[in-house]
């Protein structure tokens, strides 16, 4: 007996319902193995559908319909609830947006240095001496734009 075949017996002996749970919870496994926040909401979907199979028995393609009708709506709902959400990982730059400092070398001819946590950043705007109080306004690349507070 292949393992194949071992697989497909215990499927049906435990029944459509499981399967979908085991699915959902093998979709779980493979979002903390690959993390990218989508196979979760499938692999809730899948949990749901077999919830719903357990208590009510419903035709393959009734599940299959379900199943999609419930990941759908999951990733929807993800969607919605990520809005206004920007990652900030690995993008420190982000995180500066609007942050104020005091520079560490004078802005002279328009291009000057401002030591934020333990990262030195060039960054662009007008003349200011070094000690000056300024504020990130902007990211080009990975020169910050500063004014004057």
């Amino acid at each position: 007996m292949t393992l194949r075949d071992t697989v497909a017996e215990t499927l049906a002996i435990l029944g459509p319902a499981w399967a979908w749970i085991l699915a959902g919870l093998a979709l779980a496994g493979l979002e903390l193995a690959a993390p990218g926040v989508f196979l979760i909401w499938l692999g809730l979907a899948a949990l749901a559908t077999g919830l719903v199979a357990a208590l009510a028995p419903l035709p393959w393609q009734a599940q299959v319909l379900l199943f999609a009708g419930l990941a759908v709506a999951a990733v929807l709902l993800a969607r919605r609830l990520g809005r206004g959400h920007v990652p900030t990982l690995n993008r420190a730059d982000r995180g500066l947006l609007g942050r104020e400092g005091l520079l560490a070398e004078p802005i002279r001819d328009g291009a000057g240095r401002i030591r934020f946590d333990d990262t030195l950043w060039r960054i662009t705007g007008p003349d200011l001496p070094a000690g000056a109080r300024v504020r990130v306004t902007g990211i080009d690349g990975t020169v910050l734009r500063v004014t004057g507070v």
